[in-house]
């Protein structure tokens, strides 16, 4: 699933401070092999070159 941005998103990622925390999709970059990398807003920072799939997409009503 592709995402796009100001979508909210789950980040899933074990080495990452922000593991399990919902943010906001800021920026899309394709990469040269056609594969996209997010850059991920949060509250307290962000995390850019976040590969597809260590996120998933969070329901507005679930954003909290």
């Amino acid at each position: 699933m592709a995402f796009e941005e100001d979508d909210n998103v789950r980040l899933t990622d074990e080495h990452s401070e922000y593991d399990g925390e919902v943010g906001t999709v800021t920026q899309v970059v394709e990469t040269m092999f056609g594969d996209a990398n997010y850059t991920i807003s949060f509250e307290d920072g962000e995390e850019a070159g976040v590969p597809e799939g260590h996120l998933e997409l969070v329901e507005e009503e679930n954003a909290a």
